[in-house]
């Protein structure tokens, strides 16, 4: 298992770089780029059998993932590798008595052992329920009592194990824990239980739209929503991987993120594994640039997604020294993509980062598809896999300039591959998001004359100031420019003359300190750079800004 992919040589096998045909229907506008695009889904596809399994088949030794980890050690799985270690996960889950329909937590961090779990329970019918090893006790308890959690299979690096441990006390339903990486009391031994398991599994009597994957949501506001996917969803994503990230068979793709969220499925699975790519895993706890570039530098990574953060920090920190010219190809998600970050990365590395948009209740809904000719700060145009509309609140679609909600118009009495089937156990608020044949992702963007989409915010962010609407990332984009600024939050707070005021919650880069000459400096910077009225009149310098458990910024928290 053991070797260096550096020194290997894998080639192009023609027997399955194309498997992902068998599910779609492609066809390109006259400069090659991606204008309509179709699912065939059979009845009762399962990707574990129907993907892997399939490619096990044909190219066992087909490279499937390079794994690493901070201390040095390295594995290289193939898909045959795939193919048994989550035969015999399953064989073993099953014996303990997990059956279709039963919901498994993993909270694996990115060990390989997340692939062996999450594939063996697509092939034994169950709903997968991925979670970050960031959470709580009491983070723990809700989500397992509102998913109606089985068992949990957690990671016993770190603390994570003792709220899982003293979670499960108080949740009679959960029944079953294994334990990843170790031995301790109250778990299962996963590693050596899988490795005596027969690896038999018998395929179950599942349908393509039974539920499949839920996931917790890291809402900014409330308790998180547990979305649910079917066995379909996974085809959604050849256009993540094929037309977005422009993942190719002979390449090596990394996205950066958590096993715990939704991006670990975009990125680091299902698309990748359609197209019959090797995707690597790098198995760190604190995020380091230097470490990450060396990894990039070390395995030769050839196509690459990460948040903004991860840019900024790259070209704020610096890649000097590093040599990343394996480099083809470059995406974004997750937050929107300050221009300054762009132009930078586009200068040190001559890649244009190509930004997309979705949510853990979609697929990818906008992108700067492979071919396109992206704009700075757009995340590009509708993916065709669905129709994508930017509406006024009578649900009419706005003019070109004008700021309106995002929305995806469904088609009456037809499955729309890549959107999550409900909010599990909230009939409530799935019927409010998807009313009178529209499902409402409650982002605020707008449309320009071509068709490009450039985000506002997120509804309840939207700036209300002396009759002016600003959108915070208007107003974080031009800070963002400014050397003194490695992160920031805008946000509207209560002015009984205005309504509101907007104000800037600034961590600073190195080298910078707090001072009334520096909120002087970024206020008439952004005079000068865009509308006077939207300028800070408050500026707060702090050390971090308050987040979500994924990250994102907690702007309720702000105001």
């Amino acid at each position: 298992m053991k070797g260096n992919p550096r020194h290997a040589d894998w080639g192009v096998i023609m027997a399955v770089e194309n498997l992902y045909q068998k599910f779609c229907t492609e066809e390109f506008d006259e400069r090659g780029v991606l204008n309509r695009f179709s699912v065939q889904c059979p009845s009762r596809f399962n990707f574990s059998y129907d993907v892997v399994d399939e490619i096990a088949r044909q190219e066992p030794d087909r490279r499937a993932m390079v794994w690493c980890n901070p201390e040095g050690e390295e594995r290289i799985f193939t898909f045959g590798d795939m193919k048994r270690f989550s035969d015999k996960t399953a064989s073993m889950l099953a014996a303990r008595g997990i059956t279709k329909g039963d919901k498994v937590m993993l909270i694996l961090k990115r060990h390989y052992e997340f692939w062996f779990s999450i594939l063996a329970l697509h092939k034994l019918g169950a709903v997968v329920c991925p979670a970050t090893h960031l959470l709580t006790q009491k983070d723990l308890v809700y989500r397992f009592e509102a998913g109606d959690i089985k068992a949990v299979i957690c990671s016993l690096e770190g603390e994570i194990s003792d709220c899982v441990l003293e979670a499960a006390k108080q949740c009679p339903e959960v029944r079953l824990l294994y334990g990843v990486r170790g031995k301790k009391e109250g778990f299962l031994d996963f590693d050596s239980e899988m490795e005596v398991a027969s690896g038999e599994v018998t395929r179950p009597e599942q349908s393509c739209y039974d539920d499949m994957l839920m996931f917790f949501t890291s809402g900014t506001t409330g308790y998180p929503k547990m979305v649910m996917h079917d066995f379909s969803y996974p085809l959604a994503h050849i256009i993540t991987a094929r037309h977005w990230q422009n993942c190719r068979p002979d390449g090596l793709h990394l996205t950066v993120s958590d096993t715990g969220w939704g991006k670990a499925v975009w990125g680091k699975l299902y698309g990748q594994w359609l197209m019959a790519a090797g995707i690597f895993v790098y198995d760190f706890d604190q995020f380091s640039p230097n470490s990450l570039l060396a990894m990039i530098e070390k395995y030769r990574i050839t196509t690459f997604c990460a948040p903004p953060t991860i840019y900024r920090f790259f070209v704020k920190e610096g890649m000097k020294g590093y040599d990343i010219s394996s480099l083809e190809y470059a995406t974004t998600a997750g937050e929107p993509l300050n221009p300054e970050v762009y132009h930078r990365f586009l200068e040190l590395t001559g890649l244009r980062l190509m930004e997309g948009f979705g949510q853990t209740e979609t697929t990818l809904i906008a992108a700067n598809l492979v071919g396109m000719e992206n704009k700075p700060g757009s995340f590009g145009r509708n993916s065709p896999l669905y129709d994508m509309d930017v509406v006024d609140g009578d649900d009419n679609s706005a003019p070109a300039g004008v700021p309106g909600e995002i929305v995806l118009r469904l088609k009456q009495d037809q499955h729309q591959f890549g959107l999550f089937s409900n909010y599990y156990k909230d009939a409530d608020l799935s019927e409010r998001v998807c009313r009178n044949g529209i499902y409402h992702t409650g982002d605020v963007a707008c449309k320009d004359e071509d068709g490009y989409i450039w985000y506002v915010s997120r509804i309840d962010d939207v700036i209300k100031s002396s009759g002016y609407r600003i959108g915070p990332f208007e107003v974080e984009s031009v800070l963002m420019e400014h050397p003194a600024v490695l992160e920031c939050a805008v946000t509207g707070v209560p002015h009984p003359m205005r309504g509101q005021e907007v104000k800037a919650t600034i961590v600073l880069t190195k080298g910078y300190s707090p001072s009334g000459e520096l909120k002087k400096e970024l206020q008439d910077y952004v005079k000068e750079a865009t509308a006077p009225y939207k300028y800070p009149r408050i500026i707060d310098f702090v050390e971090e800004l308050p987040k979500t458990i994924s990250g994102k910024i907690r702007r309720v928290e702000l105001r």
